[in-house]
């Protein structure tokens, strides 16, 4: 018996057991009642967010969803495969070779004589401070080979370096390198997004920090999480959580873990890992870390961020409406892409709440600013708003917003 057959008479036996008419029931999901009905035959299939919500309403504790996503697949958040980039040729031959032909290739670039290295230091970590700003307002295409550059740059100072210095150095080329991966994921590659997070642990681990190898767990899960693996997200989290590590990695990786626990709809599970994120991250040991910052440094509390985030997976839309308004709120106005992050993800929650006019007004706002920020990861959440909002083509709202969306969502060509 196919998954969409099992589901549909499990669904109409836990709505029958609550006592609700299909009705009440299309009414309390803000459902097409036609629709679920289907479903119940085993005549359409449900998607994975209708069996969040089926499950969040229900008190089915995943079951639903687990019967709705088909066995090696998961929610549709992947891009497509990505042309070879142009940006990073030779990035291969970097990585393969290791830390050491980094070094070089540092070395030939811009190769600087020991008395001059020093000096140079602080202004490299200057401009990776003014770098991650830009990468708030910037398309990811356009930093990638400046960010590649600096951290060979900064690779080979730290081969020039005094020996007082080149520890420091090498931590921050590490940084480079993951904020290189990070742009990388954000351009759609994810493998070169785990390339130069292996990248940033080998830099750190000669720098003298093995805590950063812990945080690229961390890292991994997020490509995980965006590919649906919630087993793979989970895991990597919790290999990360060590109590060797430093609270913010812990805490972090304890974020991770309850989003993975969320897109399967482990309620329970996800609720203990964002108790354990909000303390861990909230702790004074966290709070005073060292310099640059690790993970989003323009979301004031992460932690509750993470629980709208997860409320969304869980299928209750409504109180994730509600945290991630508030939360959203805080967000300072130059960091466009952040705030186009958790901004989709609010009007994809207001969306699934009924709440459509709303929704497109969120939504509306931050188009604008997509052609700036493109993003590969934010997009998954713009298909995903465009698919729900597909389901109300009567409203005016919708259909003023549905070139927009429609754009940001075409495949571009360069």
């Amino acid at each position: 018996m196919s998954a969409t057959q099992r589901l549909g008479p499990e669904l109409r036996r836990l709505r029958q057991e609550a006592g609700l008419t299909l009705t009440e029931f299309s009414v309390a999901l803000n459902y097409d009642k036609g629709h679920l009905s289907k479903v119940e035959r085993g005549e359409r299939s449900a998607s994975p967010e209708l069996a969040r919500r089926c499950d969040a309403f229900l008190g089915a504790d995943g079951a639903l969803q687990r019967l709705a996503v088909r066995p090696g697949t998961g929610p549709d958040t992947t891009e497509p495969p990505a042309a070879p980039s142009p940006w990073l040729v030779g990035r291969r031959a970097v990585l393969s070779a290791g830390t050491g032909a980094l070094i070089d290739l540092g070395l030939k670039f811009g190769g600087q004589a020991p008395s001059v290295a020093d000096p140079l230091l602080p202004s490299m970590r200057a401009q990776f401070d003014q770098l991650r700003e830009l990468g708030q307002s910037t398309a990811p295409k356009v930093l990638l080979p400046l960010l590649e550059t600096q951290t060979r740059m900064v690779a080979g100072l730290a081969a020039d370096a005094s020996s007082a210095s080149r520890a420091s150095a090498l931590l921050l080329a590490s940084r480079f390198a993951e904020f290189t991966g990070w742009m990388a994921q954000e351009a759609g590659d994810s493998g070169a997004a785990l390339g130069w997070t292996a990248e940033a642990a080998e830099l750190a681990r000669a720098g003298g920090d093995a805590h950063l190898s812990s945080y690229a767990l961390v890292r991994r899960a997020l490509v995980t999480l965006y590919d649906g693996d919630a087993a793979g997200t989970v895991a990597l989290a919790r290999r990360a959580q060590s109590d060797a590590l430093p609270p913010r990695i812990r805490g972090l990786a304890a974020q991770r873990e309850a989003q993975g626990h969320a897109l399967v709809g482990d309620e329970r599970d996800c609720l203990r890992s964002l108790d354990r994120a909000r303390e861990l991250l909230g702790s004074d040991d966290a709070r005073s870390g060292a310099e640059p910052v690790i993970g989003t440094a323009h979301v004031d509390d992460p932690a509750a961020m993470t629980t709208g985030w997860c409320l969304y997976d869980l299928g209750r839309p409504k109180a994730a409406a509600e945290v991630l308004d508030r939360e959203c709120r805080r967000l300072p106005p130059h960091a466009l892409r952040t705030r186009a992050r958790y901004g989709f993800r609010r009007s994809l929650a207001h969306a699934a709440s009924g709440e459509v006019e709303h929704a497109c007004a969120i939504a509306g706002e931050l188009l604008g600013v997509m052609p700036a920020v493109p993003s590969a990861t934010v997009n998954s959440d713009i298909r995903r708003l465009s698919r729900e909002l597909s389901r109300f083509r009567n409203s005016r709202a919708v259909r003023d917003l549905q070139p927009a969306l429609a754009r940001v969502l075409a495949p571009t060509h360069d």
